[in-house]
């Protein structure tokens, strides 16, 4: 059986190489694992920690380092980031065990040539504990710029690339975006949707608590609740019996705003894994159509089995291209298109999005007006459209959202609302939503 670490080590190795996203390799490894509870939870730490905090650790590394660190062989580098978040910022564990386990990780994985580098660099980094460049005077008011030095400071400081904070520095002012980074820092909660077609909120918060998990209301969502203690939640009976299904707030609050009611046709245009589709049957209380989309087969199947799991039997799954807009299609009352997007209001979820640079995304807004563009053409006079993204980028929301408008006549904006992970315990969200005009 492999050690946490050693597993640690190996996922690192992979994201980088094949950049894929940690919760989906981390869900892989824990799913072929025999490790226990307390390992599990270990591992995961230590994948997302180092993911989360890499460039801190690299800074505090160069300090100790003759060598750039692009130049460190990889196997001897992840040994070296695991030690060292280890030691900076898990304080359950002891300085000497992080430094001993990350050396034998050298000699076990074909790196014995860097085992006493690894040793001399991680006993600095315990001895001067966690190093940052020279912080600001104050920190700055929102509209003034900031200099190239302060960029640096709160790079180090939160883990961020430059242009990203950058990017949310001149979009929000630096009080929004400083929010933004804390948030993004630390173990993200877990969020679930009641299925109030079965149970309510105080139903299943007794049911929970019967299995072992405390669950609370979340603040500012109706019939979301916040689980702690979890642990794995395919074995909870409660989650078989189809009572629940996890979906971050900003997510149930786009929900919301789609204003579904009973009797409603209802398109989902870019729906896997479902979870938008299953709230949305829940607001109708599984009466009308939900059909919900996706570009490919094997996703179109996890809608399904989520449908089928929590009882919704109007959510009809199906393969379509956004991009194309269907003739045979009858009319909806709802369209909701939640576009596929650069991602970083996630960087919470998915620390390795902090990493994408601005400007290689720069080809979403065209592909998320064409979708927006194409889906129009299905709502009823009267009916609602709403866009969203998982991305805090003017260019990918508020650009698109007013674009639209200017090219399409008939449609009025009823809300256009970005949700800052520090103001509602989620992810960074967008929404714009517009109603359709009645003709007469």
């Amino acid at each position: 059986m492999k050690d946490p670490r050693q597993l640690a080590f190996e996922t690192l190795l992979k994201l980088q190489k094949h950049q894929s996203y940690s919760n989906l390799s981390i869900a892989g490894v824990l799913g072929s694992s025999d490790l226990s509870g307390a390992d599990k939870s270990f591992f995961t730490t230590l994948v997302y920690g180092v993911l989360e905090r890499k460039l801190t650790l690299d800074y505090n590394l160069s300090l100790y380092l003759k060598q750039p660190l692009k130049k460190l062989n990889p196997n001897a580098y992840a040994a070296l980031l695991l030690g060292a978040y280890q030691v900076l910022f898990l304080e359950k564990v002891p300085d000497h065990a992080a430094i001993n386990e990350s050396v034998k990780l050298t000699r076990k994985n074909g790196a014995s040539f860097a085992s006493g580098l690894c040793n001399a660099v991680l006993r600095k980094v315990a001895s001067n504990g966690l190093c940052l460049p020279e912080a600001p005077a104050a920190a700055p008011e929102d509209g003034r710029p900031l200099t190239d030095k302060e960029y640096a400071y709160y790079s180090v400081l939160y883990s961020v690339p430059v242009p990203l904070i950058r990017l949310w520095v001149e979009a929000y002012g630096f009080e929004k975006t400083e929010g933004i980074l804390k948030d993004a820092l630390g173990p993200r909660p877990l969020t679930v949707r009641v299925n109030t077609t079965r149970t309510t909120a105080e139903e299943l918060i007794a049911r929970l608590e019967t299995e072992g998990v405390t669950a609370v209301p979340h603040e500012a969502v109706g019939d979301a609740l916040i689980l702690e203690s979890a642990g794995d939640l395919a074995a909870l009976p409660s989650f078989r019996d189809g009572l629940f299904h996890v979906q971050d707030a900003a997510s149930q609050l786009c929900c919301a705003n789609v204003a579904a009611e009973p009797g409603m046709t209802v398109y989902d245009l870019c729906a896997a894994p479902g979870g938008k589709s299953c709230t949305l049957a829940e607001h109708m209380e599984n009466k009308g159509v939900v059909r919900a989309f996706d570009l490919y087969e094997k996703r179109v199947g996890l809608i399904a089995e989520n449908a089928e799991r929590l009882g919704l039997s109007i959510v009809e799954p199906a393969v379509g291209d956004a991009t194309e807009y269907d003739p045979e299609r009858p009319p909806a009352d709802r369209v909701l298109c939640d576009v596929p997007c650069a991602g970083y209001g996630d960087i919470g979820r998915k620390p390795e999005i902090r990493f994408k640079d601005p400007g290689s995304v720069d080809n979403f807004p065209a592909l998320q007006y064409d979708i927006l563009d194409k889906a129009e053409q299905y709502v009823v006079d009267g009916g609602r459209l709403v866009y969203s993204t998982c991305s805090l980028n003017p260019a990918e929301n508020e650009a698109v959202a007013e674009r639209f408008l200017e090219e399409h006549d008939g449609w009025n904006l009823v809300l256009m609302k970005t949700y800052f992970p520090q103001d509602y315990h989620c992810d960074g969200f967008f929404n714009a939503v517009f109603e359709k005009a009645r003709e007469g």
